[in-house]
C-alpha cells in the first residue's frame, strides 16, 4: 500500500506534482487543430446516422483500447517527450508493415504489444491516409 499523504516528503510531493503536470501537458491539444481534423457531417440527420459508439466503441472496446495504448507506446518511442501525435512522415509503409505483423498475429511482439494490435493500427492508418488523399 502507498504512503499516507502525511508521510510524503516535500521533495516527493514536488516530484509527483511535476509528473502530474507532464502528464497533463502530454494530453493537451489544440482545439482548432482538432476541429480541422474532424470530418463529422454538420447536418444533424447525417451525424446521427453514424453509429460511432454503438457501431465502433461498443463492438470493439478492448481492441480500441489496445490500439490507443499502442499509439501511446509508439509516440513515446518515436516522439519522446512530445505530446501524443501521429508523426505521419516517420513511417509510410502501412501495407507492408500490416502484413508483416499479420504473419505473427496471435503473438506478442518483442516490445510487449500484440502483433494484432499493430495490424489494426496499420489498417486504420492506411484507411486514414486513403481518405485524406481522396479529400485532397
Amino acid at each position: 500500500m502507498g504512503k499516507s499523504i502525511d508521510d510524503v516528503t516535500p521533495a516527493e510531493w514536488d516530484e509527483a506534482h511535476r509528473h502530474h503536470l507532464q502528464q497533463q501537458a502530454a494530453i493537451q491539444f489544440d482545439t482548432a487543430a482538432l476541429a480541422s481534423m474532424t470530418h463529422v457531417p454538420t447536418d444533424a440527420k447525417a451525424r446521427k446516422a453514424i453509429p460511432l459508439c454503438t457501431g465502433l466503441l461498443d463492438y470493439f472496446p478492448d481492441a480500441l483500447l489496445a490500439v490507443a495504448e499502442l499509439s501511446r507506446i509508439g509516440n513515446d518511442q518515436h516522439n519522446p517527450g512530445q505530446p501524443l501525435h501521429w508523426a505521419k512522415d516517420k513511417s509510410t509503409d502501412e501495407p507492408d508493415a500490416l502484413l508483416r505483423h499479420l504473419i505473427d498475429r496471435g503473438a506478442v511482439d518483442t516490445d510487449g504489444v500484440r502483433h494484432s494490435a499493430k495490424v489494426a493500427w496499420r489498417a486504420l492508418a492506411l484507411l486514414q491516409r486513403e481518405i485524406e488523399a481522396e479529400r485532397g
